[in-house]
Formats: C-alpha cells, sequence, structure tokens
C-alpha cells in the first residue's frame, strides 16, 4: 500500500552544496505538518527553544487585526524522511516543480515556531485564513545535530531592529506617527532627534532619541487614555512646545550657542531618562492643575541641570553616568514635579 503523502509546488535550491526547496504553503496545511514538538526533551536533546506561549496572542492578534496587510517571513523546517521532486519541464536546469513528502515524515520547525503557533490560533478565530500562504523553506533531516546547527546558525547574525527604527517605520500606530510627526515638526525636535539609533554616537549633533520621547510621551498621557485622539494629539504638542521654552539647556542647543555633545556629556537634561521624568511630571501636573499647568512649566528654569549637582548625585546620576533605572527615573520625576509646584 502506497504512502499518503503531501505534495506541494516548490522551487529547488542548492546551499553548501546540499539540496532544499522553498514551497507555498496553505496555512490551513501549516498545524498538519508541524505536529511534532520536542519540548519535554531536555535541552540538550531539542533542536529548538522552547515555545514563548505569552507571546503568541499578540502575534495573532496582529494577523487578525491586519488581515490585508499582515506580513510574516519563512518559516524554516527539516524533514525526516525522503523528499521526492519532479520538476515541470524535462529541462535539466528546471527548478520549478512539485514535492511530494510521505505523511508518515516528521517536519521540524528550525525557525518560526512561534509564527506557525500564532497562525494556528488566528484559523481558530477566522478560518477564511485557510485560503492564505506562507513560505516554508524545507532541508532534508540530517540528524539531531544538524537541526541544532541549522537554528543556531539563523540566529547567530540576527539582530533585533531599534526601538527607534520601529518607531520610525511603523505605519499602523497613531502614537509612532504622533512621535514622529513631533520629532519633525517641533522646534526642540526637528533636525536634533536620533531617528535609527537607541543611543546616541558621541559626536552626533542629536539631542535625543525618538525612542526617547516614545517613552516621554507614553508616560504624559498616561492618564489622558479616556480623551479621544485629537485631543491628545494637541495636548503632546502643546506641552513639549511648552517645556523647552524653560529647558535653558536645549535652547542653547538650538540656538548653537552649546554642542549638543557638550550638553549630553556634562548635563542631565539631554537624556531619554528626563524625557521620561518630564513626562511623568507633565502628566500629574494636569491630573492636579489642569487649568494651570503650562504657567508652572516655568519653574523649570530653576533647576541646575549639570551632572555635578548634588540634588542628582546617588539618585540619577551613579558614579559618574546617567542611571535609567526606574527608581532613577521617579526620583528625577518627584524631584522635577516638586520644583514646579513650588510657589514662586
Amino acid at each position: 500500500m502506497t504512502d499518503a503523502i503531501y505534495s506541494f509546488p516548490a522551487i529547488k535550491g542548492i546551499q553548501a552544496g546540499t539540496e532544499y526547496y522553498i514551497s507555498m504553503v496553505p496555512l490551513l496545511t501549516l498545524p498538519r505538518l508541524f505536529m511534532f514538538s520536542d519540548e519535554e526533551l531536555p535541552p540538550h536533546l531539542r533542536a529548538q527553544r522552547i515555545i514563548n506561549k505569552s507571546r503568541i496572542p499578540e502575534m495573532c492578534e496582529y494577523i487578525l487585526d491586519n488581515p490585508n496587510s499582515y506580513v510574516f517571513s519563512a518559516i524554516t523546517a527539516s524533514v525526516d524522511g525522503p523528499i521526492s521532486f519532479e520538476p515541470l519541464t524535462s529541462d535539466k536546469e528546471c527548478r520549478i516543480g512539485q514535492i511530494s513528502i510521505p505523511m508518515s515524515a516528521r517536519f521540524l520547525i528550525n525557525d518560526g515556531q512561534h509564527r506557525k503557533a500564532a497562525i494556528e490560533s488566528a484559523l481558530k478565530k477566522n478560518p477564511m485564513l485557510k485560503y492564505e500562504h506562507i513560505s516554508v523553506v524545507l532541508f532534508g533531516d540530517m540528524g539531531l545535530k544538524r537541526s541544532q546547527q541549522i537554528f543556531s546558525d539563523l540566529n547567530r547574525y540576527a539582530i533585533r531592529p531599534t526601538k527607534s527604527l520601529n518607531i520610525l517605520f511603523d505605519q499602523r500606530s497613531d502614537f509612532s506617527t504622533l512621535i514622529c510627526n513631533m520629532a519633525d515638526s517641533l522646534t526642540t525636535f526637528k533636525g536634533w532627534v536620533e531617528k535609527e539609533r537607541s543611543t546616541i554616537p558621541n559626536r552626533s549633533k542629536a539631542l535625543f532619541t525618538l525612542s526617547g520621547l516614545y517613552h516621554g510621551t507614553q508616560a504624559l498621557l498616561q492618564e489622558c487614555s479616556d480623551w479621544d485622539w485629537s485631543k491628545q494629539h494637541n495636548f503632546a504638542f502643546q506641552y513639549w512646545d511648552q517645556v523647552s521654552k524653560y529647558m535653558v539647556d536645549w535652547q542653547d542647543v538650538i540656538n548653537e550657542r552649546r554642542k549638543a555633545s557638550d550638553l549630553r556629556k556634562k548635563s542631565v537634561s539631554a537624556h531619554s531618562i528626563t524625557l521620561i521624568a518630564l513626562g511623568r511630571a507633565g502628566s500629574q501636573l494636569l491630573k492636579d492643575h489642569s487649568e494651570s499647568w503650562s504657567d508652572k512649566l516655568m519653574n523649570l528654569t530653576k533647576i541646575d541641570w549639570d551632572k555635578s549637582n548634588p540634588v542628582w548625585i546617588g539618585k540619577v546620576v551613579v558614579e559618574g553616568h546617567i542611571s535609567g533605572t526606574r527608581s532613577s527615573t521617579q526620583a528625577l520625576s518627584d524631584y522635577i514635579l516638586q520644583i514646579l509646584t513650588k510657589s514662586r
């Protein structure tokens, strides 16, 4: 009796002297293909890391929320059974054809287990996804050690994009768009924001990172969730515009009286921790002084932002370096709020 087979259109290629295949697999077929799991095995006998189930709901939601624009890269897998390739034509150079794999073969994911799990979850909520496809790169299985090496090699040079770059390229998020708009529009930020890196190179003219502005504005709007988006948007613009008027250090750089690199080196004011602390202070200011928060910001001129200021030592500046811990951020926020709410 002939074994039942899976059959997919595929392209054959050669990598490191070994044949491999790329196929478009219907999403409905994924759960059936990748039924084998090695999660219960000890680490040295597994070919993959244990799946992080907490990631799946977010990835599933991404698919469901963006049915016309979601994107997933290929899944890479090994097959522990024979892969038969039937070329489309008789031409010896033909690399397009059909692959056949016995259903008794085991498919082991080397890269993409979370994508597979998210797709499986999304299929349960939107069965129409079964008509869509994902590319799968298939290697013949050459044993556990080779599968482990494939996993290691695929992840060896994988580098997550920076938070700043994710914000810059995120077209779906209104909040990310707000941050980019402020970075491009407000005089304080225009031309002074590092949009790609999450840290600023020593010689850069940038004062802030896009991720720092993101987290600062996130802290600012934490009590405004019941506002409509237009109101939140306008308040964020207004707040940072007002803050900048009273940040003497920032104005010195913008007006070319001081270099940004010098300010970052000697002052607390040109660091992400300060944007976050200013955001937190602003949120509390709005809550306690909804009608006069703008006037309170004038007291920012009374703060000595120099790193040598004893107020910062041991709390915000630790062993000569700016500390980005939660406690340091909170200490800075509390101090700013204390100064802002002092009577003149």
